[in-house]
């Protein structure tokens, strides 16, 4: 759907510093949007310490923010700066209203925390909403455990923001596989504002093929830890099956992630070098194509990945986290009861007859594409209309703005 209104502008605000999930979501979102609006342009708020590490669409850029990291005790600190966390919020905040005010947005989207990262977009909103911009709020399919989610938004005082702040709350997913929502009592005028998009389809994309395919001849299994910065687990388990079990049927092709701890990975990097049937990458800006080349995949379940496997029709073995957020694991459980993937569960034991097991099993299993749920991978196609929406009511308040401001005039 083409706009006729002339120049429009979108602007995204991504908190996240550390991982992959977040930006890539955003990414995805923002070159939907200029494909199917040739007069769109659409700017990403991002702390990620690798956003110039991936390709960008015309009419995509972005403004990197300095970065923030949660350490395991859940408290923040800068990233790469060598000064306190608070200053570092206040430059975060500064940056944000200044690219906001200047960029003028006829539509604001903010990724998943309501406020931003500690509260540093509130201003901004405020700002924005006096302009007449709208704001919308975008959910990925699933939160939190909502025992953790209610205290969390409570304290966070999200629900008044969500009444007088936001016109809109996409919710990037379907309602058959999970609600995010349906915990949290809510005024029926916020309910009001939540749509449910469906996922966001992924494709190849038409660049260079990542190298690592011209050494991949035999069919491969794709094992993929998101950023890597906790996928040491995950891809331990998986290797010493392969070192253990020679009648695995399938290679493996591992992509460890930018984040994985560099001794890490150089350990792991050891290991396979001894198997003749595994080999690996750090990170690939076109995970697409890997996994589009795969037979199969074994991974964590992100947002991202799961939008992948759903994509490419990719039949998968989910090995969830569960710490510090159970995402992951209410995500791989609710779509395993809908036969979509295929889920195990870590029982801290890791015996490798338990993987080499499921990754025998991988080949067995329904592809996605034999379940069928209605608007299952329509988000990108609903996003562009709900975005449609929003610069008619952009359109409404800008037009309402001037008459009040001439009728002041006359008066």
């Amino acid at each position: 759907m083409s706009l006729d209104n002339g120049a429009r502008r979108i602007l995204i605000y991504s908190h996240d510093s550390f991982g992959l999930g977040h930006l890539r979501r955003c990414r995805t979102l923002a070159h939907a949007l200029v494909e199917q609006n040739q007069n769109l342009s659409v700017l990403i708020l991002s702390g990620s310490p690798i956003i110039g590490s991936f390709d960008f669409k015309a009419r995509v850029d972005f403004v990197r923010i300095p970065g923030i990291i949660k350490l395991r005790n859940g408290e923040y600190t800068s990233l790469s700066l060598h000064i306190d966390t608070e200053q570092t919020l206040a430059m975060r905040a500064s940056i944000i209203r200044h690219t906001a005010e200047t960029f003028d947005p006829d539509i604001f989207i903010v990724d998943k925390e309501p406020f931003g990262l500690k509260g540093e977009v509130e201003d901004t909103l405020r700002v924005l909403k006096e302009r007449g911009t709208q704001l919308v709020l975008g959910l990925r399919d699933v939160l939190d455990d909502p025992a953790l989610l209610i205290p969390e938004w409570k304290r966070k005082n999200v629900l008044p923001a969500l009444s007088e702040l936001y016109d809109d709350i996409w919710v990037f997913g379907v309602e058959q596989l999970y609600n995010p929502l349906n915990s949290i009592e809510m005024p029926t005028e916020i309910k009001r504002k939540v749509t449910y998009t469906g996922y966001l389809p992924r494709k190849v994309q038409p660049s260079n093929e990542p190298a690592i395919l011209d050494e991949i001849e035999e069919p491969y299994v794709l094992v993929t830890v998101g950023g890597g910065g906790d996928g040491d687990v995950l891809t331990d388990w998986v290797l010493r099956a392969y070192e253990e079990d020679p009648d695995l049927p399938l290679n493996a092709l591992f992509v460890l992630g930018p984040f994985m701890p560099t001794d890490l990975r150089a350990s792991f990097r050891e290991r396979m070098a001894k198997l003749p049937k595994v080999k690996s990458v750090t990170f690939n800006n076109n995970m697409e194509s890997l996994m589009d080349r795969a037979s199969a995949v074994v991974a964590m379940g992100g947002y991202n990945t799961f939008c992948e496997v759903l994509s490419m029709d990719k039949r998968a073995l989910i090995i969830p986290r569960t710490v510090p957020r159970l995402e992951q694991y209410i995500r791989a459980t609710r779509a395993a009861e809908l036969k979509l993937i295929s889920v195990l569960i870590d029982d801290g034991e890791r015996a490798t007859e338990t993987m080499s097991t499921a990754l025998k099993q991988l080949s067995q299993q329904n592809k996605p594409s034999d379940v069928v749920i209605p608007g299952l991978l329509d988000g990108l196609v609903n996003v562009n209309r709900l975005a449609h929406l929003r610069f008619k009511d952009r359109d409404r308040a800008r037009n309402e703005q001037q008459f009040a401001v001439n009728y002041t005039h006359k008066a």
